[in-house]
């Protein structure tokens, strides 16, 4: 793909995130927009109407598969429903398409081993969509920690929590196992910012949820055990007012940042303080990580890179969370 400048992108779903996928492919000065698909009949295009009615060249299309079959697509993004991941991006990826899969990337190891081999099968790239990760704020964050300033990392406490709304109920009208609840929904987050400030993996994980009459889960929250005293403490929830935020403890002081969702139209905050007395509020410029997420994932496209989140990554993300899912289940602390 050497004599491209730009990677050509269809979209697999109509899903709400296509609110700020869509328009961020658009702006990406590396990408383009060809198609959309869904296989509710008019949603495709009902989706390019609220997002982007510039885009006017656009195909929509009712049928997902028609779409992989496209020779003008280079890459797909693919927001289906989560129990729908594996098996779509399988199939974009024996077409010979790159994918961007939105969180989680899939619901079992075995699966996300699957697309992995798949990738090296058709040599094409695979990421798991993780766009918090982009925003520079997050690179702030890390430079903070090697610095030195805060000493070493002994705990990190992760929160994403947002009040269910009707238009949302079926995100919990159907079991944990199958992909429901806000473990899957929300919580690849919370685990995922856990995990980020180690350089290890977590070695076992005890957590509790809260479970309805579907098997879906609306609150959870648990403890990432990183041996020696270390753990990653998360929580995620339908059931309470928005947040999304994260704080790092060491052994000399924390940082905070405040929101990780972060809203491209506002400054992000980070805070910093020591026990020795100092602390710092920084407001960093303004970014779009939806955006910076897509020009990455060209750029490997493109040149051949690979991307920053990678396959090692995703799995590590599905253990964990596959272990706290069954922790809470047994009531039991459980080795990851």
């Amino acid at each position: 793909m050497t004599n491209q400048s730009n990677v050509r992108w269809g979209i697999l779903g109509a899903a709400r995130v296509n609110e700020r996928l869509l328009p961020a492919i658009v702006a990406a000065h590396n990408a383009e927009v060809v198609a959309i698909a869904s296989r509710r009949p008019g949603a495709a295009a009902e989706t390019l109407k609220k997002f982007a009615p510039q885009q006017t060249s656009v195909r929509t299309q009712d049928s997902p598969d028609a779409l992989l079959d496209a020779d003008d697509i280079d890459a797909v993004y693919l927001p289906m429903a989560n129990e729908e991941h594996a098996e779509w991006a399988l199939k974009a990826i024996k077409k010979g398409k790159h994918v961007l899969i939105e969180k989680p990337m899939a619901l079992t190891l075995d699966d996300v081993e699957a697309i992995c081999a798949a990738t090296k099968q058709y040599q094409v790239i695979a990421m798991e969509g993780f766009m918090y990760c982009f925003h520079p704020q997050h690179a702030y964050v890390q430079d903070l920690i090697d610095s030195g300033v805060i000493g070493d990392v002994r705990t990190v406490r992760t929160s994403y929590s947002f009040p269910m709304k009707p238009t949302r109920m079926y995100r919990i009208s159907r079991d944990v196992e199958e992909g429901g609840g806000a473990m899957w929904d929300i919580g690849p987050y919370a685990i995922h910012s856990a995990r980020k400030w180690f350089k290890e993996e977590p070695v076992a994980v005890t957590a509790m949820a809260k479970f309805i009459e579907s098997g879906a889960d609306t609150s959870f929250s648990g403890v990432l055990d990183y041996d020696d005293g270390r753990y990653a403490h998360f929580d995620m929830s339908f059931e309470r007012a928005r947040r999304s935020e994260y704080e790092i403890i060491g052994t000399l002081g924390g940082i905070k940042c405040h929101t990780v969702w972060q809203n491209p139209e506002e400054k992000p905050v980070i805070t910093w303080w020591t026990d020795a007395g100092q602390s710092e509020r920084i407001e960093l410029e303004k970014a779009d990580h939806f955006i910076l997420e897509i020009e990455h994932f060209s750029d490997c496209v493109l040149s051949g890179k690979k991307p920053a989140l990678t396959m090692l990554d995703a799995k590590a993300n599905c253990k964990a969370i596959n272990a706290a899912i069954q922790s809470a289940k047994q009531g039991k602390t459980v080795n990851i």
